[in-house]
């Protein structure tokens, strides 16, 4: 068992332990206080859990020591007393091959991506088993310096997904080589929660009213279903079900392909309301003939990002609304649900929610009285003829009693 000393002839500490049968002792510049004791005790923790598992380098702890030319991992492989690891880039291959029939075909493009342009030029030359913690840190730094062709940074969330293959690889290998991973303990960037900013029920209409014509079903669904950007781009007519009145989510728009949904969640079915209804009958007169629902002119899947810059933000600068992400129309739906009172439980179905914890979470704040708390929805509950006189779509839900009365809109 090693430990940290104090040298009386310098009064500085030094490293006192065991390693191959020899007694090393390695002296540091660092004065004989608690604190400084305590730094050397973690290292040495790390030293000795090292030496265990077999991947400790004595030169690149020690590389100005006398010991590090017959300890170090150069010298013991030559007597055969070190077993060296692969190098990264090598380890890559036979991970990234292993692993590849797991995923789909976006995410195997997206590792690629990330392995191939940020991580194997960095750390592609080291043993997998000499990556230090430091060097994973240095890495990640490096990485929030890297500008995109519109010259802006990296976000927190990109550099996290660039992390995740480097991260499963070690951990990979620390297993299979009996090591410890150097990743242990590194948490992922914390990524800014993205603004939810709902449209009033007004605004929906609106959009709906001066959008392209061809366009006005589109926009129709999206805002009275909350289905996902690859979820509208992805359906096809075999997943609309009229006689059933819903619409079946099996397949997503991935990167220009058409695929099974993700998740268990994501696999549902969504009511129709009137609006989609009508929407989705009217569709069928333009594309029934083609198999998704919303194409190009020849059939083909739509580009959501191009439709995005060309149809959505000159609409919303021409009706002088802020410039919101197409996604907020599925943060619309579930605020419009809630405010009209529906079933949480059916709600958190058609967003493909396996919770209701989300919606409270998220969409509470939007609603009105779900939140304002000063006895207000009370005192409109005294009221329910004036409730009866508001307009909501018809078969806006399936779970509110045929006597309900519906919750004020939101406005």
């Amino acid at each position: 068992m090693g430990k940290v000393v104090a040298r009386k002839e310098t009064g500085k500490l030094c490293f006192d332990f065991r390693y191959l049968g020899k007694r090393c002792r390695e002296q540091t510049a660092l004065d004989d206080t608690p604190a400084n004791r305590r730094k050397l005790q973690r290292i040495l923790e790390k030293i000795e859990a090292e030496i265990t598992l077999g991947s400790f380098d004595y030169g690149r702890y020690f590389p100005d020591s006398p010991r590090a030319e017959t300890l170090s991992k150069r010298a013991l492989t030559a007597i055969g007393t070190y077993h060296a690891t692969p190098l990264l880039r090598e380890f890559a291959d036979t991970w990234f091959a292993e692993k590849e029939i797991e995923w789909r075909s976006s995410q195997i493009k997206t590792v690629r991506s990330s392995l191939d342009r940020h991580i194997l030029p960095e750390l592609g030359e080291k043993e997998v088993g000499s990556i230090t913690r430091a060097d994973i840190l240095e890495f990640r730094s490096s990485l929030a310096k890297v500008t995109t062709r519109s010259a802006k940074k990296l976000s927190a969330s990109r550099i996290n997904h660039i992390m995740t293959p480097l991260r499963m690889m070690l951990n990979e290998a620390a297993d299979r080589f009996e090591f410890s991973s150097p990743y242990r303990g590194i948490k992922s960037l914390r990524v800014p929660r993205t603004d939810v900013e709902p449209f009033t029920l007004e605004e929906v209409w609106r959009i709906i009213d001066n959008v392209r014509p061809d366009f006005r079903n589109y926009y129709t669904v999206r805002f009275f279903t909350g289905m996902r950007t690859g979820e509208i781009d992805g359906l096809s007519w075999a997943n609309v079900d009229f006689s059933r009145r819903q619409i079946l989510v099996r397949e997503s728009l991935v990167q220009g392909e058409v695929v099974h949904t993700k998740t268990d969640g994501s696999f549902r079915a969504i009511d129709m309301s009137e609006p989609v209804y009508q929407a989705l009958r009217d569709q069928q007169n333009a594309t029934g003939d083609q198999r998704l629902v919303f194409c190009t002119r020849k059939g083909t899947a739509l580009d959501h990002t191009n439709i995005t810059k060309r149809v959505w933000y000159p609409l919303l600068q021409e009706l002088g609304l802020s410039k919101r992400r197409p996604y907020q129309t599925r943060h619309t739906a579930a605020t419009l649900w809630l405010a009209a009172g529906e079933n949480p439980e059916w709600i958190a179905r058609q967003m493909g929610h396996t919770t209701t914890e989300m919606l409270f979470r998220v969409y509470s704040r939007y609603v009105p009285n779900l939140t304002r708390q000063d006895g207000s929805a009370y005192a409109t509950s005294t009221t329910l003829a004036g409730w009866r006189q508001l307009e909501w779509p018809v078969g806006w839900g399936s779970c509110r009693q045929a006597d309900d009365p519906p919750f004020p809109p939101c406005n």
